[in-house]
């Protein structure tokens, strides 16, 4: 198909590296809402952000949009899709979604609803009464905001922040397209030197690592539409050929990673390695009262927080702690990503800008030295 609709959402404060990011890889027509950018592509262009978008969680095709404020209306309006156009007659084509404000705020009766009329509309295109659903997953996804409906088809699978290399984690890490919306912010380069006093399973490094070397994310893991009729395999393989042919193996970007817990440092190795830019890491136990900041470095950390009291205070320790050892500069720029409101009281330095982002469903705010 040459004339998609497609939809990327993200992390509230990153719409706008997104939008770079996806002008990079050719989209069109874009348009830039909270929390998530369309715009205008072709199954190409399914198969680039895919693999090369780091900061959006899934890649969708907007199939359609309409007011629904009673059931006969969504069912209407979803036997009105062209959903034959994507779905084959033994293709699975199970149903989620959400609904917010709206008159119909049942989302399992939505969900019947959809599915009844997505199975009428198949059943007359196809001549059958019984779908097997034994072939590629072509999941749906609906929204209902304010009443207006949207009907999306996931062709990721699993969120693009499984890059396939963390498949162990510390206890608070950081999500992959999170940590590279921060790097991007960082302005990481080829040549670039980047550290992370307190780096856990190592995300900051090993995402700066793919920023630097023009490591397409997404390259080392398979998407749910690679297994769909209607997309032509030529295309994945084309995607994934210029992916690997734009890989800078000649970039001098280094990454030092510090952690007290040898168990973190074990692990940001292991899934350095993984990730295939092991080599460009050098990982080491230390406490962050010995962290000495390298010159010509960009720091990122997330430095861990408490839920209860006492681990607020001890938070608070770590975060004056930090402030001691880091002497951020236009040389040494860091960013900081915390939730606590108080952050530049303990660390002892005033950000020279903040912007406010989302960890999960933790409100958060990225301090950003930078002068």
């Amino acid at each position: 198909m040459n004339n998609l609709r497609l939809c990327i959402p993200c992390h509230f404060g990153l719409e706008k590296t997104l939008k770079f990011e996806i002008e990079r890889i050719g989209g069109e027509n874009l348009t830039v809402t909270d929390g998530k950018v369309t715009f205008s592509g072709d199954y190409n262009t399914v198969a680039k952000a895919n693999l090369w978008v780091s900061t959006g969680e899934r890649v969708l095709i907007e199939l359609a949009s309409f007011n629904a404020r009673s059931f006969e209306e969504l069912f209407q309006g979803v036997m009105n899709i062209p959903l034959e156009d994507f779905i084959g007659k033994y293709d699975a084509f199970p149903v989620k979604g959400y609904s917010l404000d709206s008159q119909l705020h049942s989302v399992p009766d939505c969900q019947k609803i959809i599915k009844k009329a997505c199975v009428k509309r198949l059943e007359k295109v196809y001549g059958i009464s019984y779908f097997e659903e034994t072939g590629a997953k072509h999941q749906l996804q609906f929204s209902l905001m304010k009443d207006v409906f949207t009907l999306y088809l996931d062709t990721t699978g699993e969120g693009l922040h499984k890059r396939g290399y963390r498949r162990n984690s510390n206890a608070a890490p950081i999500k992959e397209t999170l940590a590279a919306g921060i790097i991007d912010l960082g302005r990481v380069r080829s040549d670039s030197i980047v550290c992370d006093p307190m780096c856990g399973s190592g995300t900051f490094l090993i995402e700066s690592a793919y920023k630097a070397l023009k490591v397409a994310p997404g390259i080392r893991r398979n998407f749910a539409a690679q297994k769909w009729e209607q997309i032509p395999e030529k295309v994945w393989q084309n995607a994934r050929s210029e992916a690997m042919d734009m890989i800078d193996k000649q970039g001098s970007f280094k990454a030092f990673g510090f952690d007290i817990d040898d168990i973190a440092v074990e692990l940001t190795r292991d899934n350095a390695k993984k990730a295939g830019v092991g080599s460009k890491l050098t990982v080491k136990q230390q406490d962050i009262r010995k962290f000495v900041q390298p010159d010509q470095c960009i720091t990122f950390c997330n430095p861990p927080y408490g839920e209860r009291l006492l681990e607020i205070r001890d938070a608070e320790e770590l975060y004056k702690r930090l402030g001691e050892r880091l002497q951020p500069s236009r040389e040494r720029p860091c960013y900081i990503i915390s939730p606590h409101e108080e952050f530049e009281k303990f660390f002892g330095k005033k950000a020279d800008k903040k912007r406010k982002l989302y960890n999960g469903m933790i409100k958060c705010d990225l301090y950003m030295y930078f002068k």
